[in-house]
């Protein structure tokens, strides 16, 4: 029987470290590597060569999709406690070839492993369906980054530094965003697009 090799990148100790006893009882599976920053999967993947790599969205120094679209044609599997139906659409157009949420069981985990290491998908159907019914994001590429640059608290002046653009864009930017949303101002705006993983 081969063995299906498996990195796991999550900056949750605790977590990453059940995740791994659990996969151990798998008599076909072994996590080979671990780390706790996405800016160090890349390095670990050429150095471990697993066959899934098994991502936390939000870690320090990288996030998970960011991560994924470094690792072209790597089996990759996110794992993550934010099931948002815009994360979904990123992750599969980054390659992703698995997405389950955090409170899936060990054995969907492990099933989901085996299906990517086959070259198969395995989505959560429930996130799956949401992601379908939500659509894509509205926001246009400038859009969305002046809107992720106000979630920081940046202000239009930041902003607009940031973009290269005058801060006068910037704020029509900030005003086409928060009507696309429907939303009443821009920290509703910003609410709602991190809720749809939009940002």
């Amino acid at each position: 029987m081969s063995v299906i090799r498996v990195l796991l990148a999550d900056d949750e100790h605790l977590i990453r470290a059940a995740i791994a006893t659990l996969l151990g009882l798998e008599p076909d599976i072994e996590v080979v590597a671990q780390v706790a920053r996405g800016d160090e999967v890349v390095a670990a993947v050429a150095e471990h060569r697993p066959d899934v790599v098994v991502l936390d969205i939000e870690m320090p120094g990288a996030d998970g999709l960011a991560v994924a679209e470094a690792l072209p044609g790597q089996g990759v599997l996110i794992l993550t406690s934010f099931g948002r139906p815009g994360y979904l659409r990123r992750a599969l157009a980054a390659g992703v070839r698995g997405f389950l949420p955090k409170d899936s069981s060990a054995d969907e985990l492990a099933t989901a492993i085996r299906k990517v290491h086959a070259g198969g998908r395995y989505l959560d159907p429930d996130l799956a369906a949401s992601a379908m019914m939500a659509g894509e994001s509205p926001l246009t590429e400038r859009e969305r980054d002046a809107l992720a640059l106000a979630a920081r608290g940046a202000a239009v002046a930041e902003i607009a530094a940031s973009l290269h653009l005058s801060e006068g864009t910037v704020r029509n930017y900030l005003s086409s965003a928060i009507g696309k949303l429907g939303a009443g101002n821009r920290i509703t705006a910003i609410k709602t697009a991190q809720d749809m993983g939009w940002l």
